[in-house]
């Protein structure tokens, strides 16, 4: 099916490149417009139903009006002169706020608004809160609607803190925003000029390594028209399947995803292009299309299984408990499928279209390259597999210990967060009330008796609530419409994204609420601290499960390409020291190094399914290549020493590809995505240079033939009578020049 499929993309490139020119463009242009719609912002909209906090939310939306897109910040007011608020000012605060809850806010337009782009034009709604107990400033409570992730929307919160702020100014008042959307359009305006210098950087990395390998502009920039091309049909249907199926995506989906697409896409073209040229030079008389064919038919197979692996890593999310990775494995799944697809058709297509002018203006096609680091390397791996196998495993075993004494941290600021004028104003008022006050965590306590609530009925429980130490204040009991739930809102003197608020409500806020809420009730936790906490409790329980089933299944698809029993061990033994090594030297860095409160809650799966699914491809693509050399007549250290040499060119330029694009990621304000790029982008790294070039080909090199047991590669010619390679190696000279008359 696969050489059926590149067969025809290879005999009608025009067609199969007209077809993803408008049927690839169009899907990516519903993406766009739809994205913001197929997600949803937060963690807590994914934790099952069963858990405590999920539960509360549950009530609050229920009971109290909550919409599930509300995004609520704190507007703090304070006099221009820094003065005490006295009783004159609060009322003309309290006049503005409710002008400001009853004027209408209309989205901005911009140039770069989508002409089909939602209308997020509201009336918010405003609300007095407190006034610190110095009277320094006075707080209110504001509610827009709508996905911060949305540009519309944070178009129209700008549009909203700039209507406020010249409406208190005017009043002799200064203003300030902190909390949910605020934080994040601060965030995002103040890394903007870095994100765009880091986009134009990681670009030219790429090119400039496809330039320095190939010595040709059109095999730069071809491979990046392709997989933008590909990536956005990919995005396109992903967005697409979730609408039709009613799944929201989580609102970092799309944005992992790209790195994703770009970075095993311009892979998968790599190892087209390389085998490509080497095709041409062998066989110079050869036309472009048959060469195209012959090549993507052989590699097709590895991009095959390669591709499969990955969808197969990820599928595992979908049987996990919490939502986010429920949602995002099948959705990174789907995506790799449109690019696999793509794999197949476009990029053959186009190197039938192009043939040897894809390599134009370079003359490496005329002539015999000079042995360079691939073939020194080969040599040396043939010659001494047994101390690189050593010298391998003794790097990542030093790296691997760093795992001892690993913390997970579930939180979202902490070290290394953007300092802002969110920020700021979250430290104002932190200086005169408790740190939680602008995200609060509440117990919702509803009748389970059938009788109504007083707020007479709760009083033992705000008591309760109370006399716990790290709850800084109380706020008064608020009852639902029909009396039969209440809210109480705790301000805690942690701040609510770290490990102290967590373990605080985990422990003694949830022990007080089981001990005295009312009898004919039932109690809830809810708010920051308390989702954290339950996602924490669920991710534990799904690495679990989505580690080993993750690993049979690939190593099912390992024992169906490699048709043996032995090299599937070697290759996920390889890997899983990867990651382990991986982990170890990310733990290192951020837990010890930079003195974070721990590793971020996602990093050892996201790690799991990126090093062992990604790293998997190179030596899958190694594995294949090894194996077609040994069916060839001659030693079997000879036969890795030429897998080594044309093979880990490939390898090495699209490990560097797709570190520099993971690694973009590691310079984001938020510390989650920080160490998630960090640690990905090593991963890939060791993965690509460690792992599939020097240890798994030592490996071959020490086992022989015998790394196929129990179905050794068949040798043709007449030197296919015995291997004396295998075990014992006799082979100790270096690697043939590989015979030019054999077709690969």
């Amino acid at each position: 099916m696969i050489r059926a499929l590149t067969r025809f993309s290879t005999r009608s490139p025009w067609k199969v490149i007209a077809l993803w020119a408008v049927l690839g463009i169009a899907a990516a242009l519903v993406g766009q417009v739809f994205i913001f719609r197929a997600t949803q912002a937060g963690n807590g909209g994914f934790l099952p139903a069963h858990y405590d906090s999920a539960a509360a939310m549950k009530i609050a939306e229920d009971r109290f009006g909550v919409k599930p897109d509300a995004n609520v910040l704190t507007l703090l007011v304070a006099r221009s002169d820094d003065a005490p608020l006295g009783v004159a000012d609060e009322q003309r605060i309290d006049a503005r706020a409710a002008q400001l809850s009853q004027r209408r806010i209309t989205m901005p337009r911009t140039e770069e608004t989508p002409p089909f782009a939602q209308d997020h034009s509201q009336v918010p709604r405003v609300s007095p809160a407190m006034t610190a107990p110095d009277r320094s400033f006075r707080l209110l409570s504001v509610e827009l609607a709508g996905n911060p992730a949305d540009p519309g929307v944070q178009e129209t919160y700008r549009a909203f803190r700039d209507s406020a702020r010249d409406g208190f100014a005017e009043e002799g008042l200064r203003t300030g925003f902190t909390g949910g959307i605020a934080d994040r359009v601060d965030t995002e305006d103040a890394g903007k000029t870095r994100s765009t210098v880091v986009g134009a950087v990681m670009l030219g990395v790429i090119v400039l390594l496809h330039v320095m390998v190939f010595r040709s502009f059109l095999a730069a920039l071809l491979p990046l028209l392709a997989v933008s091309v590909i990536g956005g049909a990919a995005a396109g249907v992903v967005v697409g399947a979730a609408l039709l199926t009613g799944t929201g995506l989580a609102d970092s989906t799309p944005g992992l995803i790209n790195v994703v697409l770009v970075g095993i896409g311009i892979d998968y073209f790599l190892f087209l292009l390389f085998r490509f040229r080497e095709q041409l030079r062998e066989h110079p008389r050869q036309s472009g299309r048959e060469a195209a064919a012959e090549v993507a038919g052989r590699v097709g197979t590895a991009i095959t299984s390669a591709a499969l692996t990955i969808v197969a890593a990820f599928a595992t999310l979908g049987v996990a408990s919490f939502g986010q990775f429920q949602v995002l494995g099948p959705a990174i799944a789907l995506a790799v499928l449109v690019m696999l697809l793509g794999s197949l058709t476009l990029m053959p297509a186009l190197l039938a279209v192009t043939g040897r002018k894809m390599f134009w203006p370079s003359r490496a096609l005329r002539h015999e390259p000079r042995a360079g680091a691939a073939a020194r390397l080969g040599d040396r791996v043939a010659r001494r597999p047994l101390t690189l196998v050593l010298a391998s495993v003794a790097l990542l075993g030093a790296l691997a210990t760093g795992v001892v004494g690993m913390r997970m941290d579930y939180g979202q600021g902490g070290a290394g967060a953007e300092r802002t004028a969110a920020v700021a104003t979250a430290a104002e008022i932190s200086r005169a009330l408790p740190a939680g006050v602008s995200d609060p965590t509440s117990v919702f306590v509803t009748a389970s008796d059938g009788g109504s609530l007083t707020v007479e009925r709760l009083g033992g429980l705000s008591k309760a609530l109370a006399g716990v130490g790290g709850v800084g204040q109380v706020a008064g009991t608020v009852l639902s419409e029909d009396r039969r739930a209440a809210r109480i809102d705790l301000f805690l003197t942690a701040d609510p994204q770290g490990q102290e608020a967590r373990d605080l409500v985990t422990g003694p806020v949830r022990a007080a609420v089981a001990a005295d809420a009312p009898a004919g009730t039932e109690a809830h936790v809810g708010g920051t601290p308390a989702v954290f906490a339950d996602i924490s409790a669920a991710v534990d329980e799904d690495l679990k499960v989505v580690f080993p089933v993750a690993a049979v299944l690939i190593a099912l698809i390992l024992l169906a390409l490699l048709r043996s029993l032995l090299a599937p061990v070697i290759l996920l033994a390889a890997v899983g020291l990867g990651f382990a090594a991986t982990l170890g030297a990310s733990t290192l860095v951020f837990q010890r190094a930079l003195n974070r409160p721990g590793v971020d809650f996602s990093l050892p799966l996201v790690l799991f399914l990126f090093v062992v699914a990604l790293g998997t491809d190179y030596n899958i693509l190694m594995s294949d290549r090894i194996r077609e050399e040994m069916e060839r007549p001659g030693p079997a250290r000879a036969a890795v020493g030429r897998a080594v040499r044309h093979t880990a060119p490939a390898i090495a330029t699209a490990g560097l590809v797709l570190a520099a694009s993971f690694g973009s990621l590691a310079v984001t304000p938020a510390p989650s995505t920080q160490q998630i790029g960090f640690a990905t982008a090593l991963g890939i790294l060791l993965s690509a240079l460690v792992l599939s070039i020097v240890l798994v080909p030592a490996l071959a090199a020490l086992l022989g033939r015998s790394t196929w047991w129990p179905v050794r590669p068949r040798r043709s010619g007449a030197a296919a009578g015995t291997d004396t390679s295998a075990v014992s190696g006799a082979d100790t000279g270096p690697a043939p020049a590989p015979d030019r008359a054999l077709v690969r």
